[in-house]
């Protein structure tokens, strides 16, 4: 067994290694120790001292756990060990080559094309053409065909409804003038002509619609055969009244087929209206009660001024009160 001693001077600690055969080390704190000493056996304090304090640290367990350590052979690291994810830094890398575009279209990216294309604005236009048919005996494409154009005529009870002179109570008069039969006064002609379901309008292109107007081409055809080809219009003052100015655009152009017809041709012609306007319309003058702004207004005799507009009497001197001027 040996043992070693230090001291520190002005200072009473010594330390003691002590190496016994049961390879322990022994530390031992002593105030009483006032130099250093070499000895085989152990160590005494003098009597009535207090014994030192020892810790004893068995390095036997501590030598065997790192032979067995030693011994043991470590597994290989991967090379594509990464560390944990709170720990990766991000390293910009070289953008990977493109690949290579496909000569046909898939259905995948069809689809998705249509998903990324901006919704259509109503004053860019409907899009809306008509189909395209293939033509045989049993179906005919009236989007492009002439199909039974001047074929014939109508049978003579047909011909007579068609003709017929309009009654002056269904002509109203616009407030510029202007002379019209509703829309609805052709549709009552032509289903008394060919009945329900014999007739109809077919639309010849897409809808186009401009800042303030929308228009687009029919086909009137009649018992299976085309009459005539028309383009209505109507306008519009606000993007939400589009749909409305779309139906009365096909009213329109249904008016203006029924003429090829003779359906209320009287109303095309001049010397009829001016002798309509003397006998059934009137000129006054109104004022809006809102703006007071004041016009010539025509009406017929037999209607009355409405909201928000109020008739002036003896407003301008040679105000007209009925014929046209």
């Amino acid at each position: 067994m040996a043992s070693m001693a230090a001291r520190r001077a002005g200072a009473s600690l010594s330390v003691s290694l002590q190496l016994s055969k049961s390879r322990s080390l022994a530390v031992s704190f002593s105030p009483f120790e006032h130099r250093a000493r070499r000895s085989s056996g152990p160590s005494h304090p003098p009597a009535g001292a207090i014994a030192p304090s020892h810790r004893t640290f068995h390095t036997a367990p501590l030598r065997y756990q790192e032979a067995q350590t030693a011994a043991t052979p470590k597994p290989p690291v991967p090379s594509n060990t990464r560390p944990p994810s709170r720990f990766i830094r991000h390293t910009p890398t070289a953008p990977r080559a493109a690949a290579a575009i496909p000569t046909a279209p898939t259905a995948a990216t069809d689809t998705t094309l249509s998903e990324a294309e901006p919704v259509r604005s109503l004053t860019d236009g409907l899009d809306d053409p008509p189909p395209v048919l293939s033509e045989d005996e049993k179906q005919v494409d009236w989007a492009r065909s002439f199909h039974g154009l001047s074929a014939s005529h109508f049978p003579d009870a047909a011909i007579e409804v068609l003709t017929q002179p309009i009654d002056p109570e269904d002509i109203e008069i616009k407030p510029d003038g202007i002379i019209y039969l509703p829309e609805i006064k052709y549709r009552r002609i032509l289903n008394k002509a060919f009945g329900p379901g014999g007739w109809g309008l077919a639309p010849r292109g897409e809808t186009i619609v401009t800042g303030k107007l929308v228009t687009r081409e029919y086909g009137l055809v009649c018992g299976g055969r085309l009459v005539s080809i028309a383009r209505g219009e109507q306008t519009y003052f606000d993007a939400s009244g589009i749909p409305t100015a779309t139906e009365g655009c096909k009213s329109n152009a249904l008016m203006r087929c029924c003429k090829d017809l003779g359906v209320a041709s009287e109303l095309w012609d001049p010397r009829f209206i001016r002798k309509y306007l003397d006998a059934k319309g009137k000129e006054i003058w109104v004022e809006h009660q809102v703006t007071k702004k004041r016009r010539k207004h025509w009406m017929r005799r037999d209607d009355e001024v409405r909201y928000p507009l109020r008739e002036i009497k003896n407003a301008a001197p040679g105000a007209a009160t009925g014929g046209m001027r």
